[in-house]
């Protein structure tokens, strides 16, 4: 029985070309990673009822389960965003925050690239209905498709804390828990599953 996120989410190891970053930049032969891959680096993903995010049961579940209490939106698009050019090259910057950070794609699509434990890429393709949860200490970056357009609702436990830390900060406590928790721990079965 297939996955319901695989519907809204899809994750490849990325090329290496410095190509126009919108593009999917799939590797030859294509090489997808799997749920449990992501979950394995820490990111977490859910295919929610995007159309009706408001009464969405499962949604509020998630918030309740998870602490979030704070919810905003962010429109990314040319005619939506101030300094629209400036504000997707900052997003393709790669960095890492010291909370959780959790986008819901409500409308659009997007891409977030995230590092797996042998530095390489893996990009994270969201559309709408699609949920991640990117975890403190993960060094990500994001940009969106050829498409141009996201509306994301962007969740926090407690107060929202905006602070990318640009690469490198990995004296950052957040950085040195992901190490441990996500990198470090049975990194022989890390190196098994990559190669898989």
């Amino acid at each position: 029985m297939e996955d319901s996120r695989a519907k809204v989410i899809q994750a490849w190891y990325m090329d290496e070309s410095d190509e126009d970053q919108r593009l999917p930049h799939h590797r030859e032969p294509k090489e997808y990673v799997s749920f449990d891959r992501l979950n394995e680096l820490g990111v977490l993903s859910w295919n929610l009822d995007a159309d009706n995010y408001e009464t969405d049961e499962e949604l509020k579940k998630i918030r309740s389960e998870r602490g979030y209490t704070y919810v905003d939106f962010c429109t990314v698009c040319p005619e939506k965003m101030p300094n629209y050019d400036q504000k997707i090259k900052d997003f393709f910057e790669e960095h890492l925050h010291t909370d959780e950070e959790i986008r819901y794609c409500v409308d659009g699509s997007g891409y977030f690239d995230v590092r797996d434990e042998n530095e390489k890429w893996i990009r994270v393709w969201v559309k709408k209905g699609g949920m991640i949860v990117l975890p403190a200490g993960m060094y990500h970056r994001f940009t969106l498709d050829t498409d141009n357009y996201i509306k994301a609702m962007r969740l926090f436990v407690g107060e929202p804390v905006w602070t990318p830390y640009n690469r490198p900060h990995d004296e950052l406590p957040a950085r040195k828990e992901y190490l441990d928790t996500f990198i470090k721990k049975d990194s022989g079965n890390h190196a098994v599953t990559a190669a898989a």
